[in-house]
């Protein structure tokens, strides 16, 4: 079964506390955190504070998706934070692969992440160390955007190189994930799956948790 990932970005932050109890007890497995500096992608989210409380409060794991550029600079932070994943563009940093390890070395999973414009080819040569890839069906910085559907085909494409090699990533999809582009995506071969505003906006958490998870 797949993972659902609530996007805390779409929550109430005004109660901020209150939607990460409620989404724990719907079945969320992982929140996810994402991270934007205002450059990288023009929007700006929340920074280390928030995240440091998130980390306080919240009982799962979480994913932190960093929108940056020089995203290295924050690895030690959330280290210390005892986030367990963290994802980077593979266009933000000069040094992918040494990156990707020191963000294992400091024990969390490593992933990249790939805009709709990014082609598997870019990062093939990592596909043997790294923990997972983040797939974006949007385009990143702001909630809300329709799925892009070429980004299925990525999901195919990575989820055969894994078979064929016996990779041990995990494929997370983000963008546009609601009941019927869950399925899609599952069907697609992928384990994690983010979603802001449709959980967010359901009137029922733990049915849309659970619908999404099929």
């Amino acid at each position: 079964m797949v993972k659902i990932l609530p996007s805390l970005l779409a929550s109430d932050f005004a109660k901020l506390g209150e939607d990460i109890r409620k989404m724990e007890e719907a079945g969320a497995d992982i929140f996810h955190l994402d991270i934007m500096d205002g450059q990288f992608v023009p929007n700006i989210s929340y920074g280390l504070p928030v995240v440091e409380a998130i980390s306080r409060t919240a009982s799962i794991p979480l994913d932190v998706h960093l929108m940056t550029h020089e995203p290295e600079q924050f690895i030690d932070e959330f280290s210390r934070m005892d986030i367990s994943m963290v994802s980077f563009h593979i266009e933000a940093t000069n040094h992918p692969h040494r990156l990707m390890q020191r963000i294992q070395e400091s024990g969390m999973k490593a992933g990249i992440v790939l805009n709709p414009h990014t082609p598997v080819s870019l990062i093939e040569h990592l596909l043997p160390e790294i923990d997972f890839i983040l797939i974006m069906t949007v385009n990143p910085g702001f909630g809300g955007q329709k799925f892009i559907g070429s980004g299925v085909l990525k999901i195919e494409q990575l989820d055969a190189l894994r078979q064929e090699n016996d990779y041990g990533y995990e494929i997370e999809v983000d963008g546009g994930i609601n009941d019927e582009t869950a399925g899609i995506c599952r069907a697609a071969g992928a384990d994690l799956l983010v979603s802001g505003s449709h959980l967010f906006k359901s009137e029922d958490w733990k049915a849309a948790v659970s619908r999404m998870k099929g």
